[in-house]
């Protein structure tokens, strides 16, 4: 075909596309015709990235400790955008390879860009500002919340000693009670709850909530477990995720809090005020989304 044919082809395939609309064609041809072209820039809103950064001290290295949360919470993003396609349509074996694939690559980056945080930062300027966050925490991210209730059932959310705790017919309230993650900032002996787990329970509390009671039945788990025969493939990968999330990644976690609150034997209190050293160990939060594909010795 032509160049004049293609361009010819092409407008009627535009004619036809608004047409079918109920819209008039020359009001949009007439539109392109005036927009300006689209630069890199724009459409990836460089400059509102990079305004985005707002330092609370002086130090230098404060403004990479944002930037790189704020990185994260951008792969968090791109996995919460996988996992609502995974539990929301009806999809192939092959297509829940493709996206589980995914899921390991982008927590892959997390894990291995933590660097940044264990070694990217001035070890006493960190120890300096970091005193300026309190009561802030990653703790507070909502997007892990989100991420374990698109992944699995709340029961898999307790460690031992909140099903220890728990009633045996419990309502999504109950298990709200008692999820691995409230031990970071709840005193259960006193009944108190430090300033960053009641910020967070009075900003996100009801509608996760509401996401879990959305998600009863539908979590990735539960898709996976109805399944007929999936492929061998698809177990291992499931396997590979459940452990670079709920091991490998809190352990980078651990290994940084470690470096930088206990490298001298300090044990200094992380910024939200949890018991950093219990909260962040996977052998404290016993978090798995998939029980069911692995073996007692596993």
């Amino acid at each position: 075909m032509s160049e004049e044919n293609k361009t010819k082809d092409l407008i009627e395939k535009l004619v036809k596309k608004y047409e079918d609309l109920g819209e008039n064609p020359n009001t949009y041809l007439e539109g392109l015709l005036q927009a300006t072209p689209i630069s890199y820039w724009d459409y990836i809103e460089v400059d509102t990235l990079f305004s985005l950064q707002k330092p609370r001290t002086n130090f230098k290295d404060e403004k990479i400790f944002i930037m790189y949360h704020q990185v994260t919470e951008l792969v968090l993003g791109m996995m919460l955008h996988e996992l609502e396609q995974l539990v929301e349509e009806d999809l192939s074996d092959k297509i829940w390879i493709d996206k589980v694939n995914r899921l390991n690559r982008y927590t892959s980056m997390l894990i291995t860009s933590f660097s940044v945080m264990s070694h990217g930062m001035n070890y006493d300027d960190y120890n300096i500002f970091r005193k300026t966050l309190a009561p802030a925490s990653g703790f507070q991210s909502v997007s892990f919340r989100y991420i374990e209730l698109y992944c699995t059932q709340l029961k898999n959310l307790l460690n031992e000693k909140g099903r220890e705790r728990i009633n045996d017919n419990p309502k999504t309230e109950d298990y709200f009670e008692h999820l691995y993650w409230k031990d970071a900032g709840y005193n259960r002996k006193t009944g108190k709850k430090t300033l960053t787990l009641r910020m967070f329970e009075e900003k996100y509390e009801a509608e996760l909530i509401d996401k879990a009671n959305e998600m009863k039945g539908r979590t990735l788990q539960e898709k996976f477990a109805k399944m007929d025969n999936p492929s061998a493939e698809l177990v291992a990968i499931l396997k590979e995720f459940d452990q670079l999330y709920n091991v490998k990644w809190p352990m980078v976690h651990l290994e940084t809090a470690q470096h930088y609150l206990d490298k001298k034997g300090e044990n200094k209190a992380a910024t939200g005020g949890s018991e950093w050293k219990k909260y962040l160990h996977p052998k404290f939060q016993q978090r798995k989304f998939f029980p069911e594909i692995w073996e007692e010795e596993e």
